[in-house]
């Protein structure tokens, strides 16, 4: 069952890299259908290279730089983590989603403005799945806002992000926030406890 799920991501992870490709207009990363295939090279060296660190090491970098950024309450910081072509957001508030990054800063811009009182966000949880110039992966973020009027507001999130990396660089291009919802009750479960 697993190896038949990592197959089927891979796939959807290569399916995602040749229609970003193609928006972009460049070539498309080449796929024969399994997830051995979307490997490297078995000559590829693992982990850091020369050059650079690992591309997980720098996804992990980007999440940190975006959670220090959220902590600051700092818009232009976050917005650091997302891609400026093509960037899709379903958010945990309205409006429904989010498209572009212009878009997107202003939720976030806002956002501040109504919670200028302390503010911590914490991520856990993370995961990541890279193949090629495509990598996604989700995580439990857990934030407690305060109101201009002192009242404080705590909610635990999923994130699921799909990122790309363009010009040697890893960015978020599409994002899903998402709580529990009591189907019975239609409440939203705002602490996400496992």
């Amino acid at each position: 069952m697993r190896g038949g799920w990592l197959a089927m991501a891979a796939g959807a992870a290569m399916a995602l890299a040749a229609g970003w490709a193609a928006a972009q207009g460049t070539p498309a990363p080449a796929a024969s259908g399994t997830a051995q295939a979307a490997k490297p090279a078995a000559a590829a060296p693992k982990g850091p290279s020369a050059s650079g660190p690992s591309d997980r090491a720098q996804i992990q970098a980007l999440l940190k730089a975006y959670n220090k950024a959220f902590n600051a309450k700092d818009a232009d910081g976050v917005m650091a983590a997302y891609a400026k072509k093509g960037l899709f957001v379903f958010d945990v508030s309205p409006p429904r989603e989010h498209v572009g990054w212009d878009d997107y800063k202003k939720d976030w811009t806002e956002m501040f403005a109504a919670f200028p009182g302390p503010l911590t966000n914490t991520i856990s949880e993370q995961t990541l799945n890279i193949v090629g110039p495509v990598a996604w992966g989700h995580n439990v973020q857990d934030t407690s806002f305060t109101a201009k009027d002192g009242s404080k507001t705590e909610v635990t999130v999923r994130v699921t992000d799909v990122f790309r990396k363009t010009g040697g660089a890893w960015r978020i291009v599409e994002e899903h926030v998402s709580v529990p919802v009591d189907l019975a009750t239609g409440k939203a479960d705002l602490m996400s406890k496992p």
